[in-house]
């Protein structure tokens, strides 16, 4: 007769928590742990839950004590470590959580839990080296995984590795010639490659599958050299909802964008006393929420991504939120509604300005403003022209000509580098259009 194995006295305690954890019940958690603790107080297992219960309740402080002390009682226990250097990841502490990571591969390499683990912190990180390596190793345990082929694809893509990627995506494609999700990944891979003529095939085929989608019909119209007016907005949502949990960190410390902050410390120096109303337009995380703090007024925001929204909601600065398209949401407000109007590195994904900038004139009050950004474009091109990154720059003379036909008194320009990207700023520039005061 075979030995039993043996029982583990806090496993249903430890699987209760972590599901009271998962659904926001810590008090519960906490005395599911307590429990536990009494049958087994040196258990780590307890303490990497505490650490999640921890930073569940926003206390970051606890949860890094309590996962250290469970690193230290089991430090090559590769589920605990997998989980500091998620925790480490989630928090910025970008080194430590890549050698973590490092740490937990060598430990488990064959383990594809931790693999998935790895190559999600390489992501968080902006490793996208690691990533590749991480992918690599996967697909030699699991050779012909299409999910980490596809990775892989994207992966080499973003450091443009173009024949790397596009060998990628043709194997992909040749094994499901009717993915639709397939030929756009193919297509975006050509087009930040610079060569959208070559994406034709897949543009007509991803027409043909999927005749209804205005993603199949905007890159039809890439393909065959037209500009689109406007990216689509099920494009832009899908990509979005994919940031949201890192989109902050990118942006603010991978990306050095500062806008928010900028565009809020020349509103609160207009109001010093905090009394206007904010129409914040594809708000995403709340960044300028966040940077403009609690107003004697409200802030409402706008965003397609509902991943976006949910981190916003979270600071608990915005008084209510719309999921819509800003165009629809600023034809559906009415006159005379708010003193700013936003728009912070969104009108790169819209392409002809006139609308937008018309229906925020409506619905300012007098004398309020609408501050927006906008890439420089050639000033010997069209107004707007559409970028291999999927984005659109616009003439700076044409958008302040939109500006005063839409009826502003005063129209401000300053030029500014938006952000990063590829390590070098992004010229672009910011308006500041003022609508007239009452008669």
């Amino acid at each position: 007769m075979s030995a039993k194995a043996p029982v583990d006295p806090i496993r249903k305690h430890l699987e209760k928590a972590r599901h009271q954890i998962s659904v926001g019940n810590l008090t519960g958690a906490a005395h599911t742990l307590n429990e536990a603790r009494a049958k087994s107080p040196r258990d780590a297992r307890l303490f990497m839950l505490a650490a999640l219960m921890a930073e569940k309740s926003g206390n970051i402080n606890a949860a890094f004590d309590a996962m250290q002390r469970c690193h230290t009682m089991a430090p090559d226990w590769a589920p605990g470590l997998l989980e500091l250097a998620l925790l480490q990841a989630r928090h910025n502490r970008d080194q430590e959580a890549i050698a973590s990571a490092e740490q937990v591969a060598a430990l488990e390499p064959r383990n594809l839990q931790v693999l998935a683990g790895v190559i999600d912190i390489a992501h968080r990180t902006g490793n996208t080296e690691m990533a590749i390596r991480h992918l690599e190793r996967g697909l030699a345990l699991v050779p012909g995984d299409r999910l980490l082929r596809r990775h892989l694809a994207q992966d080499f893509a973003a450091i443009h590795k173009w024949d790397e990627s596009l060998a990628q995506w043709q194997s992909l494609i040749d094994e499901e010639p009717d993915n639709a999700s397939l030929r756009v990944g193919r297509i975006q891979a050509l087009q930040a490659r610079g060569t959208l003529a070559e994406a034709l095939p897949d543009a007509t085929a991803l027409l043909a599958l999927t005749p209804d989608s205005p993603i199949a019909r905007y890159y039809d119209q890439l393909a065959r050299g037209e500009t689109p007016a406007h990216v689509p907005v099920e494009l832009t949502t899908h990509m979005f909802d994919e940031m949201a949990s890192i989109y902050d960190r990118h942006m603010v410390r991978n990306l050095q964008y500062r806008l928010p902050r900028q565009v809020a410390d020349q509103l609160l120096e207009r109001y010093p006393d905090r009394r206007f109303n904010v129409l914040d337009l594809g708000c995403g995380t709340g960044l300028l929420g966040i940077c403009l703090g609690a107003l004697d007024g409200y802030i409402v925001g706008v965003d397609m991504s509902s991943k976006m929204i949910e981190q916003a909601a979270r600071h608990n600065v915005y008084y209510k939120f719309h999921q819509v398209n800003l165009l629809e949401a600023l034809r559906a407000t009415p006159d005379n509604t708010f003193e700013v109007v936003a728009a912070l590195d969104v009108f790169i994904y819209v392409g002809d300005l006139q609308e937008a900038i018309a229906n925020a004139h409506r619905i300012l009050a007098p004398g309020g403003q609408l501050i927006f950004s906008c890439e420089h474009g050639d000033v010997t091109g069209p107004d707007a022209q559409l970028q291999p990154a999927g984005r659109y720059t616009h003439k700076l003379s044409a958008v302040m000509q939109q500006c005063k036909q839409a009826g502003f008194e005063l129209v401000q320009t300053r030029d500014a580098d938006l952000r990063l990207e590829a390590g070098q700023p992004v010229d672009g520039f910011v308006i500041t259009a003022t609508k007239a005061t009452a008669a």
